[in-house]
């Protein structure tokens, strides 16, 4: 199975992680960059790029490629479409796709070997042509580890093996991300009642929201939030939860509804005022 749909659990700064099994293979999509399954482990810096270049234009880029394992590493290098949907979930294609922008990308090689300790500082470049219109060119680098036979507790052995993405954003000329705030609800998200936000991205680019958002709940407890940085892709609308600020071992907090929530949204180098009453 060569397309992998992988869950990306989103805090407020970067993408999650999450080990997926996928028929015999387990594969891992760990975009803050880490990854150790059976032998597989690949240290991959930074986890994404976020860059801009004229038509026309050559950009090259260096990812660095760490192994933290004491013996010699072997990685399958190649690229990759991708799509979200509404869940945050990710579908990675190997397969190109109409509209890829793939072809305009040029990786070193497809294979290397890394010693144990090791790095590999890994070139690529993007090259999109002088005609391309405005607008965000997406794709994966994905390296993956060789299979390995792993025998399952009372089982037959299977064959398994580590991948990493790193997501590559190219924005291409004038592109640029357009994000309003279309409505707004209290929904229950991994047994919390959080404000939730949908969002609308009308530009050509990916936006991020960010903020400093705080209220005060009907039992008179001031809170902090912090805005979900999921990345709302061209023309789609997505939940960005508001989450309350909190020490990393503190217990979640309960909201008591109704809350008004204000500050400012801010996306692209833009700052703009904020204030909604949620109710459940």
């Amino acid at each position: 199975m060569k397309s992998l749909i992988t869950r990306l659990r989103h805090g407020n700064a970067v993408f999650g992680r999450l080990l997926l099994a996928v028929s015999c293979t387990l594969l891992a999509a760990l975009t803050t960059g880490n990854a150790a399954a059976q032998g597989f482990a690949a240290i991959i810096s930074p986890p994404r790029f976020e860059l801009s270049a004229k038509p026309g234009d050559k950009v090259r880029q260096v990812v660095e490629v760490t192994n933290a394992s004491a013996q010699s590493a072997k990685y399958h290098i190649k690229t990759a479409d991708w799509t979200m949907d509404k869940g945050a979930g990710i579908t990675f294609d190997e397969s190109l796709r109409a509209g890829s922008c793939r072809p305009w990308v040029a990786i070193e090689r497809h294979e290397i070997v890394v010693s144990g300790g090791g790095k590999y500082r890994f070139r690529f470049e993007m090259s999109p042509p002088a005609d391309a219109p405005a607008g965000e060119c997406r794709f994966a680098i994905m390296f993956e580890g060789d299979e390995q036979a792993v025998k399952a507790t009372n089982g037959p052995a299977v064959p398994m093996a580590g991948r990493i993405a790193v997501i590559v954003y190219l924005a291409i000329g004038a592109a640029a991300p357009q994000l309003s705030v279309v409505s707004h609800e209290v929904a229950q998200l991994n047994g919390e009642s959080l404000p939730l936000l949908q969002v609308k991205n009308s530009g050509n680019a990916h936006g991020r929201l960010d903020g400093f958002l705080s209220g005060t709940d009907a039992n008179d407890k001031k809170l902090e939030f912090s805005v979900s940085t999921l990345p709302i892709l061209p023309g789609e609308t997505r939940a960005i939860s508001l989450a309350v600020n909190r020490g990393e071992r503190d217990p979640p907090v309960k909201i008591a509804y109704p809350i008004t929530i204000r500050g400012n949204l801010e996306w692209g180098g833009k700052s703009e005022p904020f204030e909604r009453r949620f109710a459940p």
